[in-house]
């Protein structure tokens, strides 16, 4: 085992923590901004280090194929070839080939790549192996995502293919300064979930995610199925819900004791003209900004809102939409990391009522 996770307060089932790792620490709750290919896409990692983010989350299948796990590791590993000097999370694929046309078997999966069509396959074993060479902090167990609705006997399928491929990841993990976290499936099934959960937990690992949710079930089944989680998890273990980033589910999953979040979502919107704010989602492209001096949100002392009128962005929505993009995924970043810090100071409050009445205002 690698890495110990500290609870620093705790008000009800949500907690703020410490998770110390060998190389890194960093405090929970938290965001990871997702840099797929070892950077957030039109957002440099030294921009991220000045907004305070302490992980970031990089893509094993994308790294492996290009270009290439090897390649990384003769270069310093993850850190060095992307510039991030803090805590680093690799995901291992099974969200990824969960929407290719992959064949599983019980020992992996075969797909093709996305950049050339070659063939590819992927086995716990070396998921586990990619991600020792990448170098990240922690790494993630190979598991079968399922997209919803599915039928039970499909979600049983995937779930003990992912309780089998979890026996084996952690027979394969040898890095002693990288740690690894095994993940529930189950879809909203809370029977499958709670068969998941045993079975992972004697298992054993320093770190627990919820995967498979936020793939075509309504937000209310993703929660109840949060917190039939969180109850059941070890206490003494962070506990990560899987490509869930939106402001609404995040307040609520903080609040059921979700400890880690990584989510796309705000740097994706951004490249097309959203602002996630305090006044609510805001729309750049609109007609009633050309001539705006106000900022995008009143409220955010990022650059972006500090520098630029509205007008511009607007304008830069129809001449130059990548520095837009560089713009407004400064702030929604921003934005996001406000949020965690309100959250974790809801938590020593003990008092979660304001964030939720803003996210059940603005992003419901």
């Amino acid at each position: 085992m690698s890495g110990r996770f500290e609870i620093l307060k705790e008000s009800g089932s949500y907690r703020n923590g410490r998770f110390l790792g060998e190389r890194h620490s960093f405090l929970t709750p938290v965001f990871m901004p997702v840099g797929t290919r070892g950077s957030v896409r039109l957002f440099p990692h030294d921009l991220l280090d000045q907004i305070g983010f302490e992980v970031v989350l990089a893509n094993t299948y994308h790294m492996m194929l290009r270009p290439g796990a090897d390649v990384v590791a003769k270069l310093g590993g993850l850190h060095r070839f992307s510039g991030w000097p803090n805590a680093i999370l690799t995901d291992s694929g099974g969200f990824q080939v969960m929407s290719l046309d992959a064949n599983f078997d019980l020992d992996g999966v075969s797909f093709r790549s996305v950049y050339d069509g070659a063939k590819a396959y992927l086995t716990p074993e070396n998921a586990v192996r990619m991600q020792e060479l990448l170098g990240s902090d922690i790494a993630m167990v190979l598991d079968v995502c399922t997209m919803l609705p599915a039928s039970t006997d499909q979600l049983k399928e995937a779930l003990y293919l992912t309780i089998s491929w979890a026996k084996r990841s952690k027979a394969a993990h040898n890095r002693s300064d990288q740690s690894l976290f095994g993940i529930v499936q189950g879809g909203t099934d809370a029977t499958l979930r709670k068969i998941s959960i045993e079975a992972t937990c004697e298992i054993g690992f320093d770190g627990y995610a919820i995967g498979g949710l936020a793939v075509g079930e309504e937000r209310s089944l993703t929660l109840e199925t949060v917190q039939l989680c969180c109850d059941s998890l070890p206490q003494d273990a962070p506990r990560y819900l899987m490509g869930v980033g939106d402001p609404y589910s995040i307040v609520h999953a903080v609040e059921l004791g979700v400890d880690m979040f990584d989510c796309v979502a705000p740097s994706r919107v951004a490249r097309h003209g959203v602002g996630w704010t305090s006044n609510g989602k805001v729309s750049v492209k609109q007609a009633r900004y050309v001539a705006s001096e106000e900022p995008l949100d009143p409220n955010c002392e990022c650059d972006t809102c500090v520098r630029y009128p509205m007008a511009l962005l607007n304008h830069l929505f129809k001449v130059d939409p990548v520095t837009l993009g560089v713009l407004l995924t400064r702030h929604n970043l921003t934005f996001m990391k406000t949020l965690i810090s309100w959250c974790r100071k809801a938590v020593e409050e003990g008092n979660f009522n304001d964030p939720k009445r803003f996210v059940e205002t603005y992003y419901s």
